[in-house]
């Protein structure tokens, strides 16, 4: 059973319309409309309100909905993980060069065309992402902030909730231009990337962003926290429709992952799983 079928029985049985759900839910109509149909994948549970909003309509016992859409997003990543990923839009590419700090736009654009959607565009646009996705989900529940940065994108309050449920859910490869133009254009000012290091100096526009701007770093450094003590590694390892045949050798270095301030769910092991196994993301080594 998943979420559209659930969701479509309630309604019935209160005697309610798809029109009625969107309004409790503050999203539109036709993105409730998508959902049941299976149109849309359901958005994670962890970067969402919306469950909670349709749980108390619909009067679904406390987290229901939320964990009937984990098992069907679990299922559908499953299938995108056998599909190679395609490279990002190039107005997508333009857009992300186009807000490098102008004393380092040259070199990286030679660097991203010499390596198409090679290793440092799918950094450097995935930490965009990340930082603006840290602002969107702390905004959501602010109807002031979603208001104004739906008037900057000539959007309604619904529509821009919808979009930023959308987005939230999104990874460098599935951005889509409409992403783009919708949070990376108006939220980022600039970025800046040290080369030698990898770390990334990120200007927020302060219209939009609580901080004015965000520094990442690669630091490697030695942690208190025993290897392996992390309680979604452990159901991830127990769970054999998400771990698989995990060699010894993957599962060491599942278990060497650190995290500061975050608790990575058994699903996002699952997906660091197929990352280590895609040829895609590691290059061959070369013999004297």
């Amino acid at each position: 059973m998943d979420v559209g079928l659930v969701i479509r029985k309630r309604l019935e049985h209160l005697g309610f319309e798809q029109k009625d759900l969107a309004a409790a839910a503050e999203v539109t109509e036709s993105y409730i409309s998508q959902l049941l149909t299976r149109k849309k994948l359901p958005p994670a549970p962890d970067r969402t309100d919306l469950y909670e909003k349709m749980g108390e309509f619909l009067k679904l016992s406390g987290g229901k909905l939320a964990k009937l859409a984990e098992l069907q997003r679990r299922e559908e990543l499953k299938k995108d993980f056998e599909d190679p990923p395609a490279p990002m839009f190039q107005e997508v590419r333009a857009l992300v060069l186009r807000k490098c700090a102008p004393g380092r736009q040259q070199e990286i654009r030679a660097i991203f065309e010499k390596q198409p959607f090679g290793e440092l565009e799918r950094l450097v646009t995935q930490k965009l992402l990340d930082v603006i996705k840290g602002v969107a989900r702390e905004e959501l529940k602010s109807e002031k902030w979603l208001r104004s940065v739906a008037r900057a994108s000539g959007r309604g309050y619904k529509q821009m909730r919808v979009m930023v449920l959308e987005f939230l859910d999104t990874d460098v490869f599935h951005v889509s231009l409409e992403n783009c133009v919708s949070f990376l254009d108006p939220l980022i000012d600039s970025w800046d990337i040290d080369l030698s290091t990898f770390s990334m100096n990120i200007v927020l526009n302060r219209r939009f962003a609580p901080g004015h701007s965000k520094r990442l770093e690669f630091v490697e450094a030695e942690s208190g926290r025993p290897f392996g003590d992390e309680p979604g590694l452990n159901a991830f390892l127990k769970d054999a429709s998400l771990n698989g045949d995990a060699t010894p050798e993957e599962i060491e270095f599942l278990k060497r992952l650190r995290f500061k301030g975050k608790r990575p769910t058994p699903l996002y092991y699952y997906r660091e799983l197929q990352n280590l196994r895609d040829p895609l993301h590691f290059r061959a080594v070369e013999s004297d």
